[in-house]
C-alpha cells in the first residue's frame, strides 16, 4: 500500500510556499497523512484531505489576486454604467492593461517566491476561476441593485455580465504562466548574481 500522497499534490503545494517553508509545512502535513490520517480514513480518503490542504494554500495564495481581478471587473461595469460612454475604446484598453497586470504580477509574484515556473500557472487557474465566480457575483449584484437590466443591454449585455469572466480562466492562466516564468527566471537570476 502506498503511504505517501499523491505526488502531484506536493508538487502544487511547493509552488503556493516560500522555498524555505515547504520542508516544514510538506514535512508536518506528510507526518499527520502517515500517521493519523492514512490508518484512519484508508488511501482513497487520507489522499482527499491531504489534497484538500494543499488547495487550502493554492486558495490563500491566490485569493488576494482574484480579489483584484474582479474587483477591476465589477469596478468597469459600475463605471459603464453609472457613466456610459458612446466610445467605449478608451475604458476597454484601460480595463484590459489593468487585468493583464494583476494577471503578470500574480503569476510574477508567486514564481518569485516558490522559485517554481508552474506557480504562475497554478496561480493563474486558481485566480482567474476564483475571479471568475467573484465577478459574476459582482455582476449579479448590481444587475438586482437599482442599476436595472437596461443600462446592462447599453454596455455589452448580459453574455458580457455572466460569460465573458468564465471565458476568460484560460487567458488569465495563460497570462500568469507569463509572469511565472518571467518570476521564476528573475529568482534564479538574482540568485546567481
Amino acid at each position: 500500500m502506498r503511504t505517501s500522497p499523491p505526488v502531484w499534490a506536493e508538487a502544487i503545494l511547493r509552488t503556493f510556499l516560500k522555498a524555505e517553508s515547504f520542508p516544514n509545512v510538506s514535512g508536518d502535513l506528510l507526518e499527520q497523512y502517515r500517521d493519523s490520517i492514512l490508518p484512519a480514513r484508508g488511501l482513497l480518503r487520507a489522499d482527499r484531505w491531504y489534497v484538500s490542504h494543499v488547495f487550502g494554500f493554492v486558495l490563500r495564495g491566490a485569493l488576494p489576486w482574484a480579489a483584484l481581478f474582479a474587483g477591476a471587473a465589477v469596478a468597469r461595469n459600475t463605471l459603464d454604467w453609472l457613466n456610459p460612454a458612446t466610445d467605449y475604446h478608451a475604458r476597454a484598453l484601460t480595463s484590459t492593461a489593468l487585468a493583464v497586470s494583476i494577471l503578470l504580477v500574480a503569476g510574477f509574484w508567486t514564481a518569485w517566491r516558490s522559485g517554481s515556473f508552474l506557480a504562475g500557472a497554478v496561480t493563474g487557474l486558481s485566480a482567474s476561476t476564483v475571479a471568475a465566480g467573484l465577478t459574476i457575483l459582482g455582476n449579479a449584484v448590481l444587475l438586482a441593485s437599482s442599476f436595472g437590466i437596461d443600462p446592462a443591454q447599453g454596455s455589452g449585455g448580459l453574455d458580457e455580465l455572466f460569460h465573458l469572466p468564465l471565458m476568460l480562466i484560460l487567458p488569465g492562466m495563460a497570462v500568469c504562466s507569463i509572469g511565472g516564468f518571467l518570476g521564476a527566471g528573475a529568482r534564479r537570476f538574482s540568485r546567481a548574481l
